[in-house]
């Protein structure tokens, strides 16, 4: 099994710090293991958060990214920092959603991509976002995202 190649890394192995907002955070990609293999990728962030741009209140969500990779892998490290960056950011759920989604797509450029965010409520509503890339590759096996439909989410 070749090793993977972590040489143009920043953040692997060293002590660094979050980002102050979304759009200054480094996301970082490592080549592909399987060539010619798909297969999904799952991350499950069940403790996102981020700041309601209307009062500076935390809004609280279970984030599931699935991907297929192309040549690219997301470096986890950077993906946690990345979502750790909108601690303090202020905005709107459908914004942060879909936000994740294509900075992924652009940093990863996958076969296949989608998100769901399953956005903890507010007012007593809860608001789910859901984004994909498109079809998913045939034959590729997609597991439900696991997360259940509101009725007290824990």
């Amino acid at each position: 099994m070749p090793k993977t190649d972590v040489s143009g890394l920043s953040m692997l192995g060293s002590q660094t710090e979050t980002a102050g907002n979304p759009e200054e955070a480094v996301l970082e990609k490592v080549p592909s293991g399987p060539a010619g293999t798909d297969y999904v990728v799952r991350f499950t962030a069940p403790e996102f958060t981020s700041l309601c741009p209307m009062t500076g209140q935390p809004d609280f969500a279970h984030i599931v990214i699935d991907y297929i990779p192309n040549e690219w892998l997301v470096e986890s490290k950077s993906l946690k920092l990345f979502l750790h960056s909108f601690r303090n950011h202020g905005a709107f759920h459908e914004d942060c959603s879909i936000y994740i989604a294509k900075r992924l797509v652009d940093l990863l450029q996958p076969k296949w991509l989608r998100i769901g965010a399953y956005w903890y409520p507010r007012g007593g509503i809860p608001i789910d976002v859901f984004w994909q890339t498109g079809k998913p590759p045939e034959g590729v096996w997609l597991p439900d995202q696991g997360v259940q439909p509101y009725r007290g989410r824990g």
